[in-house]
C-alpha cells in the first residue's frame, strides 16, 4: 500500500464513528440472530436456562431465581454441580488429547497442557490437598503469577469444594496477610519466583514475610519455577509441589457435589473504607455466566486458540482465561511476562506463534502499541485472528480504531466490555455477530441485563446527557455478599444509591455514563472522576479523548487542580508516540484539541509531558497521585504502583524542582 492510499484509509477511519460486524464473521458467529434481546426480555428471568444449559448439572435445579430475599437472589436453586467435572472431566471423551492450557514464560519455555494431562495434575494435587487437610469449605489462598500451576490449584480447590482466594501475586506481604486474615486461610499455594524483564523474581521471600503477619498457623505448598536459577530453602510448615503431585501420581479424586450457591472462589478488591472487601462468588450462577458471556461475546469455539491477556490475579483472568474458556473446551493460552520483553513485538509474536483466533486485552495496553508503532504488530502474520477485545477501563476512539485497524486489518470486531469484579462477567457489550460497534462507546445492555443511565433522582437521563450507571434487576454472575459481612454487602451495594427514593434494589457500580438514541452506553470512569470546573462537571474520559485525538499523542490522564478563580481547573499529563517532540507547539495543539472537542470551559490549565505515567499493577492510572501533585499536596501512598518511581519525576517537572 503507497504512502498515499495508507494516509487516505487513516483518514477515512478517523471519520467513521461505526462499524459493521464483517459479514464472514456474523456467518460463523455464536450468535448471530437479533432477536434474542426481545427474547431473553420476554422470557426473563428464565431466559437465563440458556447459560445454564451450557453447563453439566449432577442434579438439575428447581427455579431459575428466587427473589424474595433481596438482595440475597438466588440463581439455580438446588442445583447441585462441579466446576472442575465441567471444566475438564466432561471434555475427556471428546476432546482428552486436544490442548487445554498452552503457556509459554516470558525466558521462551513452553508447557502444554491436553485436556487429559490437565485433569490428571488437577487430580493428583487435589488429593495433595486433602491429605494436607483442606477439607470442602476451606478457603485456599493462592499467590502465584502466570504459571500453570495457578489455575491447577484453581480446578484442584474446586474440585475438593474449597474455595479460592487468588491474591495478585504482584500485591505486597501485608497484601497477602491481610487478605488470609480476613478469609481465615490456613492454607497457601505459592512459588520460588517468577521472570520479568529478564530478571528472576524471588516470590518466596515475600510470601514468607507475608505469612509472619498472618494471625494463625498455616500450611504451604511452594511451586519450583525457577529451577536452578534460584535456590529457596522450604521451612517446616512448607512442602514442594513437585513432590506432592510425584506421592498421588494416578490418583482420581471425585468431583465434590456442591450446591449451585456454594462458594466457589473469593476476590478480595478495593473498598471505600480501605479494607478490601472479599467478593463471593458461587458456582452454579457465576460458571453459568461466564461461560455464556464466552460463547456469545467472545465467540469461544472448542477448536480456538483463545488469548485474554490478562492474569488471573484479577478478575478477568478468573472469569476468561481459566473458567469461561476451559467451560467450553477450548485451547486457553497464558503468558508469563510482559509485552515489551525482550522487544516490543512479544504479543504479536505469541499471536502469531500460536495462531491464537481472538485476543483480549486492556485499552492501556493498546495504548502502549500506539506509541511503540504499527512496526511491531506489522513484523508478524497476525491473519488468524477473528476477534478483538477489550476490558478493565473505557477505550477512547483513537485507541480502538488503530486496534481494529493494525491489529484486526478491519476484518475482526471489536468487543469493548464493561464489567467489574462484583458483576462475575460482561455486563455492557456489543454482540460481535449482531451490533454495530461505535468507537469510544461500550454497547447496548446484553440481552437479559437491565442497565441504565439515570440521574441523582433515578430517572432515566435524555440521550447525551451524563448520568449515573445502575443495573436494575439481578444476573447470574453477580456477587452474592462480601465474605462474612452481608451488612457491608447492603451497605455499599444496595443502599448506595437509597438517596434516589426508589424502594427496589438496584446495584449501583458507581460510575458515571451515557446513553445514545440507539441505547448504547458511554461509561466515562468513576463518579468521582469528574472535574468541577466553574460550575460545570466534566468527565475525565471525555477529556482525556480529546487529548489522545491529538496528532502524536499516544496517552493521557485527566485531573482537577485547585484555581482560585475556577475552583478546580483542568490539568493534563501526556504521553507522546515516539518522534514527537515535548514542545510549546505540541502543548498548544493539545490545547486546542481540548478547546474544539469540548470548549474553552475544558481549556486546560497545565500541559505536563512525561514519559510513563502512575499505575496500579493492574494497568489503571492512579489519578488521586497526580491530583496531588496538581495541588501540591504531600503525596499519598505509591507502594500499590508497578512505576513508582515515575511520580518523582512528574512531580520534578510541575515544580521545576
Amino acid at each position: 500500500m503507497s504512502d498515499s492510499e495508507e494516509t487516505q484509509l487513516e483518514a477515512r477511519l478517523a471519520e467513521q464513528e461505526a462499524f459493521e460486524p464483517p459479514a464472514e464473521f456474523v456467518e460463523q458467529a455464536n450468535v448471530s440472530d437479533p432477536s434474542i434481546y426481545e427474547e431473553f426480555e420476554d422470557d426473563w428471568p428464565d431466559c437465563w436456562e440458556r447459560a445454564a444449559d451450557l453447563v453439566d448439572w449432577e442434579t438439575d435445579y428447581d427455579e431459575v431465581l428466587v427473589d424474595d430475599d433481596e438482595p440475597f437472589y438466588e440463581w439455580f436453586v438446588d442445583g447441585e454441580l462441579n466446576a472442575s467435572h465441567n471444566c475438564l472431566d466432561r471434555h475427556l471423551d471428546s476432546r482428552g488429547d486436544e490442548l487445554a492450557i498452552q503457556w509459554e514464560g516470558e525466558p521462551g519455555d513452553t508447557r502444554e497442557f491436553s485436556y487429559a494431562e490437565l485433569h490428571r495434575e488437577v487430580n493428583e494435587f487435589a488429593a495433595a490437598l486433602r491429605d494436607l487437610g483442606v477439607e470442602e469449605d476451606d478457603v485456599v489462598t493462592l499467590y502465584m503469577p502466570m504459571i500453570p500451576e495457578l489455575p491447577m490449584a484453581m480446578l484442584a480447590c474446586a474440585r475438593i469444594g474449597a474455595p479460592h482466594s487468588v491474591v495478585f501475586a504482584g500485591f505486597s506481604a501485608d497484601a497477602l496477610a491481610t487478605r488470609m486474615n480476613a478469609a481465615d486461610s490456613q492454607f497457601l499455594v505459592t512459588c520460588d519466583g517468577y521472570y520479568r524483564r529478564g530478571d528472576a523474581l524471588d516470590h518466596l521471600s515475600k510470601a514468607d514475610d507475608g505469612l509472619a503477619g498472618v494471625d494463625h498457623d498455616t500450611t504451604t505448598v511452594v511451586v519450583d519455577r525457577l529451577g536452578d536459577d534460584h535456590d529457596h530453602a522450604l521451612g517446616d510448615d512448607h512442602f514442594d509441589y513437585d513432590d506432592l503431585v510425584a506421592d498421588h501420581a494416578g490418583a482420581d479424586v471425585d468431583p465434590v457435589t456442591r450446591d449451585a450457591e456454594d462458594m466457589l472462589f473469593l476476590m478480595y478488591t478495593s473498598g471505600t473504607t480501605g479494607e478490601p472487601k472479599g467478593v463471593k462468588h458461587t458456582t452454579g450462577g457465576y460458571l453459568s455466566y461466564v461461560s455464556w458471556t464466552s460463547h456469545a461475546v467472545l465467540d469461544v469455539k472448542p477448536e480456538d486458540t483463545y488469548w485474554c491477556a490478562a492474569d488471573i490475579g484479577w478478575i478477568t483472568g478468573h472469569s476468561y482465561i481459566v473458567y469461561g474458556p476451559l467451560a467450553l473446551g477450548t485451547t486457553t493460552v497464558m503468558y508469563e511476562g510482559t509485552p515489551d520483553h525482550p522487544d516490543n513485538d512479544r504479543l504479536w509474536e505469541l499471536v502469531d506463534g500460536y495462531d491464537v483466533t481472538q485476543l483480549y486485552t486492556a485499552p492501556t495496553a493498546i495504548r502502549a502499541f500506539m506509541k511503540w508503532g504499527e512496526e511491531y504488530p506489522d513484523r508478524h502474520d497476525l491473519s488468524s485472528l477473528r476477534l478483538l477485545g477489550t476490558v478493565g477501563e473505557p477505550i477512547n476512539p483513537k485507541a480502538w480504531k488503530w486496534y481494529y485497524r493494525h491489529i484486526g486489518d478491519e476484518s475482526c470486531p471489536v468487543v469493548d466490555t464493561w464489567w467489574q469484579t462484583e458483576t462475575g462477567g460482561m455486563m455492557i457489550t456489543t454482540l460481535p455477530g449482531i451490533g454495530t460497534m461505535k468507537p469510544g462507546s461500550a454497547g447496548p445492555p446484553l440481552p437479559g441485563v437491565d442497565a441504565r443511565v439515570v440521574d441523582a433522582d433515578g430517572e432515566e437521563v435524555a440521550p447525551g446527557e451524563a448520568g449515573y450507571l445502575t443495573v436494575d434487576r439481578p444476573w447470574p454472575g453477580m456477587l452474592r455478599t462480601l465474605y462474612k459481612n452481608d451488612e457491608r454487602f447492603i451497605e455499599e451495594y444496595w443502599d448506595a444509591y437509597s438517596d434516589s427514593g426508589n424502594d427496589e434494589w438496584i446495584y449501583f457500580p458507581e460510575d458515571g455514563a451515557k446513553i445514545d438514541d440507539d441505547g448504547y452506553i458511554t461509561v466515562l470512569g468513576r463518579v468521582d472522576d469528574v472535574i468541577n470546573v466553574s460550575g460545570h462537571r466534566l468527565g475525565t474520559m471525555e477529556i482525556e479523548s480529546a487529548v489522545v485525538d491529538v496528532e502524536g499523542v499516544a496517552e493521557a490522564a485527566a485531573v482537577g487542580g485547585d484555581h482560585e478563580m475556577k475552583g478546580e481547573a483542568v490539568y493534563t499529563y501526556v504521553i507522546l508516540e515516539d518522534g514527537y517532540e515535548e514542545d510549546e507547539e505540541t502543548r498548544e495543539r493539545v490545547i486546542e484539541g481540548v478547546e474544539e472537542a469540548i470548549g474553552p470551559i475544558a481549556r486546560p490549565e497545565e500541559v505536563i509531558f512525561t514519559p510513563e505515567l502512575p499505575k496500579t499493577r493492574s494497568g489503571k492510572i492512579m489519578r488521586r497521585l497526580l491530583e496531588d501533585i496538581a495541588n501540591d499536596d504531600e503525596l499519598g501512598n505509591t507502594s500499590t504502583l508497578r512505576n513508582p518511581d515515575v511520580v518523582d519525576d512528574i512531580e520534578a517537572k510541575v515544580t521545576g524542582d
